[in-house]
């Protein structure tokens, strides 16, 4: 009878044993098979990027070398990620986002004010594809689930590149170069635009912040990306008397002809050292790879994208670029770093509207600006409060068109 009872014993463990090994066995199974059709519904995507111009552009080549870090890290193929370059703002983009659609693409993104109304009527088409777009200002009125506009606070990285240029005011003027009255910024503008005021005033307030004599020259070009005109806006704002150079346009016009002449220069959108070694001081640009993640990575799991981004230092979306101890003045690095830690910690307001006025008056709490963009360009929302102008809280485009004191348009 023992023996009976512990035969019994012995097929019931083996039974039992069997069985633990089958129900593991299928769970492991069953979780690499999950983990498989997870990753191919985490890479069952296709991406098309709309460019303005290609690499030569630096404005194009930051948004071009945000992407293919974020097809490094998410594992992306090259046929899932589709890039066309050389696309004007024009109808030509709506008919590069139809043939990328054509080729399987659920996501697209534009990288040029101009593209956004050909890129809205492509998404008016297409409700299944997600579109998304640089330095628009439509998505948040057009009421579209499947458009989006997204920028950066590239405000709060020209105060600090400002704050350099400022610094290297003050060691020129230490220096005897030219008198305190004389530290005179010249500014290469594309446009006349909201995108391009906020940022020369963010720079200038930045500088002025170090050095509160500098005043500013303002030269547009009429162009994003034009290397000849870029280079004699240059040379006329150098011609001025400009002590020192900045611009927001595309090309190696400006920050070359600084080099030539010997002129310090800020640039932007990525270094210039190499080209300009004994004039380029630092460059502040809007690093794209967060926000390239974030909707790619919405898309594969089925989440929204929001109508409206804009990502700041603390996100990771405003960089600078190495300084060049070279030409920079000594000390400016630690300026960078105690402005940046403000940043950080939501102390420091570029716009504060005690730094600056307009007419000899600063602004206060009726200011309006045109964030809900229309055909009339009509401002119609109150953006002043707390003792600063918020720029780009109501929309992630700039909206700053004020022209302050202490800054003069040349054309």
């Amino acid at each position: 009878m023992k023996k009976f009872l512990s035969l019994l014993l012995v097929a019931a463990l083996a039974l039992t044993l069997t069985f633990s090994f089958v129900a593991c066995s299928n769970e492991t199974a069953n979780g690499d098979e999950a983990g498989e059709n997870n990753a191919e519904a985490t890479n069952d995507i296709k991406v098309g990027f709309i460019f303005l111009h290609d690499e030569n552009s630096t404005y194009d080549k930051n948004f071009i070398d945000a992407a293919v870090a974020v097809q490094n890290k998410l594992g992306l193929t090259n046929d899932q990620v589709i890039m066309v370059t050389g696309i004007p703002e024009g109808s030509e983009c709506y008919d590069a986002a139809i043939d990328l659609i054509d080729q399987g693409c659920t996501l697209i993104f534009a990288d040029s004010f101009g593209h956004e109304p050909f890129l809205l009527d492509a998404a008016r088409e297409n409700p299944d594809v997600q579109f998304c777009h640089a330095t628009g200002t439509m998505a948040h009125t057009a009421g579209l689930a499947n458009f989006h506009n997204a920028f950066a606070s590239i405000y709060e990285g020209r105060f600090l590149a400002g704050i350099a240029a400022g610094m290297k005011l003050n060691e020129m003027i230490a220096n005897g170069d030219f008198t305190a009255e004389e530290a005179l910024i010249g500014y290469v503008g594309a446009h006349p635009y909201a995108e391009v005021k906020s940022g020369y005033t963010s720079f200038f307030l930045g500088a002025r912040s170090v050095c509160p004599t500098a005043t500013m020259e303002v030269q547009f070009t009429g162009s994003w990306y034009d290397e000849a005109l870029e280079r004699e806006a240059a040379n006329v704002l150098i011609g001025r008397g400009a002590k020192l150079v900045s611009q927001h346009a595309d090309s190696m016009g400006a920050p070359s002809a600084c080099e030539e002449a010997g002129i310090p220069n800020v640039s932007y959108n990525g270094t210039t050292i190499e080209a300009c070694p004994n004039t380029y001081i630092i460059s502040s640009r809007i690093d794209w790879a967060p926000y390239f993640e974030l909707m790619i990575t919405a898309v594969q799991n089925g989440t929204e994208i929001p109508t409206d981004w804009c990502g700041g230092i603390k996100e990771g979306s405003v960089k600078l670029t190495d300084l060049n101890t070279a030409v920079a003045a000594a000390g400016t690095q630690e300026a960078i770093d105690a402005a940046k830690a403000q940043f950080e910690e939501g102390t420091l307001k570029v716009f504060a509207t005690d730094t600056f006025t307009v007419g000899g008056v600063a602004l206060d709490e009726e200011t309006l600006a045109d964030v809900d963009t229309d055909d009339t360009w009509t401002a119609e929302t109150k953006v002043v409060s707390e003792g600063y102008y918020h720029e780009s809280e109501f929309r992630s485009a700039p909206y700053f068109d004020i022209n302050i004191d202490g800054i003069t348009l040349l054309n």
